[in-house]
C-alpha cells in the first residue's frame, strides 16, 4: 500500500515502516521555542535532570511575542532564555529578529522530509517546504531537548485538491479561509492536511506558508505541500541544499481519510467574522462595517509578498482619518527587503504605523491592544474573544489586499472594487 508524505517522513524519522495510526518514537530534526512558552520548557528540562542539549545547533530560541519586553516579568523571561541559549550553545534570535516561524524557515533548519517540533501551534507553517512540522507542549519539548526524540501517533491525511487559478484580488489567505470554513474549526483534528492541485503548484512559497500556517485552525496536526522546483529554488536562495533523498512525495495509491476538491477560479475575497476562524463569509457580505484598526503582519501574512500587495493599494493614498493601520514585517530580512523596495516609505507616507519585526498585535500582549467595542481587521490567524486585547472587541480576518482597501475606506470593503475604479 502506498504512503502519504506524512507516513513517509515518520517512517524515515522512526527508521521503520509505519502507517497512519501507528505509535512511533521519532528522531526530531529541529526544535523551536519562543518567549511565550520557553520558560516552562526550560524549567521542565531542569526538573527532568537535563544537563546538555542533544544537539545545540538544532535548538532554536526566539524572542518574538513580546519584543522588546513590555514589563519586568517579560524581561525576566527573556533573560532566562538568553542565559539558557548562551550556556548550552543553542541558537538565539533576540528581540527585533522577527517571528519564530519565519525565522525557522530562514534558518536553514527546515527542508523537505524533516520532522520539526515547536512549542507553538503554528509550527505547522513549515510544511510549506515539504517538512512535517507540528506544535508540542513545553514538557514534551524538555524531552526533545534532552534526547532529540519524541513519541507521535502517525496522523491520517486529508487531501485538498485546489484546481484552476486564483482570480484577480483573490489570494492564498482567501483560499485558506475558504478551506477552514468548509472543513470547520475541528474538522481536521489530529490529521495532516495535504494541499495539492494546480493553484497550489502555481503559488509561490510565501503563499504556501500562509496555507500551512492556518492548518491548525481546523485542528490539523500539520499542513504540507509536496516539495517541487519552487521549494528547491527557495531553499537554494537561503543557502540550503536539497538532496534527492529529502524530496518526499505521496504515492499515487496513498490512502487518505478524506479528499476535498476546490475550484480556485470561483473563489472571491473572504473574511472570517467574530469570534471564530471558521465563521467565514465572502467579504461582500460584510462590506460597510466600520473599523478602528487594521493589522498587516503576523506569521500568516507578514512576508514581503504580502507587504507588496498592500503597498500597491496604498501607494499615493492615505489611511482613512480615525483608523490606525499597524504594519509589522515578519522578520528583519523581510523588513530590509521592504526598505529596499520602497514599501516601508509607502506605508509611512500613507499614515501607517510600522513596528519592529515580531508578532506584534497578533499576540495581544503589548502592541495594538484593542479597547472595548473596537473593531480590527487583521491578516493574522485567530479572532477569538480577547485575542488582541479586550474581550469586548471584534476581530475580522482577511487578506492583505482586503486589509489595505479597508484601511483606505475606514470600513470593510471588497478589494475587487479597486479594479472597477481603475
Amino acid at each position: 500500500m502506498g504512503k502519504t508524505i506524512s507516513e513517509k517522513i515518520f517512517s524515515l524519522a522512526s527508521r521503520r515502516d509505519v502507517y497512519a495510526g501507528d505509535i512511533v518514537i521519532a528522531n526530531v530534526d529541529a526544535a523551536m521555542m519562543h518567549d511565550g512558552t520557553a520558560l516552562l520548557a526550560i524549567e521542565a528540562f531542569k526538573d527532568m535532570g537535563g544537563r546538555s542539549l542533544w544537539d545545540p545547533s538544532r535548538v532554536v530560541l526566539v524572542i518574538d511575542h513580546v519584543a522588546p519586553s513590555a514589563s519586568e516579568n517579560f524581561a525576566k523571561v527573556h533573560k532566562v532564555m538568553r542565559e539558557f541559549a548562551y550556556r548550552h550553545g543553542a541558537r538565539l534570535y533576540d528581540a527585533g529578529s522577527g517571528i519564530c516561524h519565519q525565522l525557522m524557515v530562514e534558518s536553514g533548519l527546515v527542508y523537505p522530509g524533516a520532522l520539526i517540533a515547536g512549542t507553538d501551534s503554528h509550527t505547522c507553517t513549515y510544511g510549506a517546504l515539504g517538512a512535517f512540522a507540528t506544535g508540542i507542549g513545553s514538557t514534551e519539548m524538555a524531552a526533545v531537548l534532552m534526547s532529540g526524540k519524541l513519541w507521535f501517533r502517525v496522523p491520517e491525511t486529508i487531501r485538498i485538491e485546489v484546481n484552476g487559478s486564483l482570480p484577480a484580488m483573490v489570494y492564498p489567505k482567501d483560499l485558506i479561509l475558504k478551506i477552514v470554513g468548509v472543513i470547520g474549526a475541528d474538522g481536521a483534528n489530529y490529521k495532516a492536511v495535504e494541499y495539492r492541485g494546480l493553484a497550489v503548484k502555481n503559488m509561490g512559497v510565501d503563499g504556501r506558508l500562509t496555507l500551512c500556517n492556518m492548518a491548525v485552525e481546523m485542528g490539523a496536526k500539520a499542513g504540507i505541500v509536496e516539495p517541487d522546483e519552487k521549494t528547491i529554488e527557495y531553499l537554494r536562495g537561503l543557502g540550503v541544499g536539497v538532496t534527492e533523498g529529502n524530496i518526499v512525495k505521496s504515492d499515487e495509491d496513498a490512502k487518505y481519510v478524506k479528499e476535498i476538491e476546490i475550484e480556485a477560479s470561483t473563489l472571491e475575497p473572504m473574511v472570517a467574522c467574530p469570534h471564530s476562524v471558521d465563521n467565514v463569509k465572502p467579504v461582500k457580505e460584510v462590506e460597510g462595517i466600520e473599523v478602528n484598526q487594521i493589522f498587516l503582519g503576523s506569521c500568516t501574512n507578514g512576508r514581503v509578498e504580502d507587504l507588496r500587495v498592500a503597498a500597491e493599494i496604498l501607494k499615493g493614498k492615505r489611511v482613512k482619518d480615525g483608523v490606525r493601520m499597524i504594519v509589522v514585517p515578519a522578520s528583519r530580512s523581510i523588513y530590509l527587503q521592504a526598505l529596499k523596495e520602497g514599501l516601508i516609505e509607502i506605508f509611512i507616507r500613507a499614515g501607517c504605523i510600522v513596528c519592529n519585526p515580531g508578532c506584534g498585535p497578533c499576540a495581544g500582549a503589548h502592541q495594538g491592544i484593542l479597547a472595548p467595542s473596537e473593531i480590527c481587521l487583521s491578516t493574522s490567524n485567530r479572532n477569538f474573544k480577547g485575542r488582541m486585547g479586550s474581550v469586548e472587541a471584534e476581530i475580522y480576518l482577511a487578506s492583505p489586499a482586503t486589509a489595505a482597501a479597508t484601511a483606505l475606506e475606514g470600513k470593510i470593503v471588497d478589494p475587487r472594487r479597486l479594479l472597477k475604479k481603475d
